[in-house]
């Protein structure tokens, strides 16, 4: 039996830094034996079929891939379908009444505790909030990610050593559950 999966890379093909093509992306996922390889947008959304049901193996395997072939380490989170819907199913915040660029999703390749982030003074920066889940934060900025400063105050390096965390705002959320739905 096979799964849908999604591969989320971290830090690519942003100001011309980076660069790795979707097709060549595509490509490389399908020389690595997976199937129904489709990418979304040019952020590093790819999704694919695979008969291995272990993240982190799969996870190791595109990362070597992608240095070998682009000459530069990119961090990636694998992640199934089931999960990203069931993400996406449980978003505290009214997702349906909001733009997307309102929502964000930060993944995390490993689970993250309250404690983290426990200096951050959530009321400080009112309406702007997040909420932790699986792996994941949300965050609400209603004026969007780059005017947020809840978003920087959760970004800070101190908070986030030793997690690899890669974000996706709420449109690219639904359509990744939407691209691995069986």
């Amino acid at each position: 039996m096979s799964t849908m999966y999604a591969a989320l890379l971290r830090g690519i093909n942003v100001s011309g830094h980076r660069r790795v093509p979707m097709a060549d992306l595509r490509q490389l996922l399908g020389e690595l034996g997976h199937e129904d390889v489709a990418t979304h947008l040019q952020s590093g959304n790819a999704v694919f079929r695979s008969a291995s049901g272990d993240e982190g193996a799969l996870r190791a395997q595109l990362e070597q891939a992608i240095e070998d072939r682009f000459g530069f380490p990119v961090d990636c989170l694998v992640r199934p379908g089931p999960y990203l819907a069931g993400v996406a199913d449980a978003c505290p915040f009214p997702a349906a009444e909001l733009e997307g660029k309102q929502l964000h999703v930060t993944y995390f390749d490993q689970a993250v505790d309250a404690a983290r982030f426990a200096s951050v003074d959530a009321g400080s920066f009112l309406p702007e909030d997040f909420r932790l889940g699986d792996r994941a934060l949300y965050l609400y900025a209603p004026d969007g990610l780059g005017r947020s400063k809840l978003a920087a105050a959760l970004g800070r390096p101190a908070l986030n050593r030793g997690l690899v965390a890669t974000s996706r705002n709420w449109n690219t959320v639904a359509k990744l559950v939407e691209m691995t739905r069986d």
